[in-house]
């Protein structure tokens, strides 16, 4: 069954990864799409290809989800033409793996901003208007690290810790309407992810997932999907899900 039909879905950090692929499952399913992000190329090249494939509107925005004001700017104009169904709180990033004493600042407040600050700014306009229409899905994309913490993890991992306190609360300042909250927690996803935390180390990047399989992107949007097209009734609060060759940050069983 597809509850998803006509629907319109606004996803942040579009441009690559979780948010790309979340972006093409939707479309396969008839949603149309705001995809925002910061880089503009690509998002253009994503919308073409997904207009031409399928049979939705897709609406790009470019902008930076820690800056409050493109932000308010951005989804206000979009507002006043659209009414979205579904948010997916996916822009995040992680920034090295130093001790917190080696930490470097501007990496933190990268952090902070983007997947704290970024995911509130857009999550404030976005609830309000599902308010006024009295329905809408939110998930948050949050980490097995806002669950258990890892070596070098500090800060990334207390940013993720608190999206999946503000998902929580969240569920509760939406009782009594249909909204409904998910906190999506992955555990280990090959994705730009590595590349971004190592600033294009692409060797070292790659070395965080050797010998075993990690998770991919589509992995992730599958299991948004499924949980997107529950019934209403239904609302899944919570979400952790891992390769099948990792069971916590720790336990990771690798071939070699």
């Amino acid at each position: 069954m597809n509850n998803l039909l006509d629907k319109t879905a606004l996803i942040t950090g579009a441009t690559s990864g979780i948010g790309k692929a979340c972006a093409k499952a939707l479309a396969k399913l008839g949603v149309d799409l705001v995809l925002t992000g910061r880089r503009e190329s690509r998002l253009t090249t994503l919308k073409e290809k997904l207009e031409e494939k399928y049979d939705i509107e897709v609406k790009i925005l470019c902008f930076d989800v820690s800056n409050q004001i493109e932000v308010e700017k951005a989804l206000t104009n979009l507002l006043s033409e659209y009414e979205i169904d579904i948010l997916i709180n996916n822009a995040g990033l992680a920034l090295g793996l130093e001790k917190l004493d080696e930490g470097n600042l501007s990496n933190w407040e990268n952090m902070i901003d983007t997947n704290i600050k970024g995911l509130l700014y857009v999550s404030k306009i976005i609830m309000s208007q599902m308010r006024e229409k009295n329905k809408g899905h939110i998930i948050n994309l949050g980490s097995i690290a806002g669950i258990m913490n890892y070596p070098g993890g500090n800060v990334y991992s207390a940013t993720k810790s608190a999206v999946h306190s503000i998902s929580e609360a969240m569920n509760i300042d939406v009782v009594g309407t249909k909204i409904r909250v998910s906190n999506v927690a992955p555990g280990a996803v090959q994705t730009e992810f590595s590349n971004v935390r190592f600033k294009g180390d692409d060797d070292k990047a790659d070395g965080v997932y050797d010998g075993f399989e990690p998770l991919c992107a589509k992995d992730i949007a599958d299991l948004i999907v499924y949980i997107l097209n529950a019934p209403e009734h239904v609302n899944i609060q919570h979400a952790l899900i891992m390769p099948t060759a990792q069971r916590n940050p720790y336990i990771l069983h690798k071939d070699k």
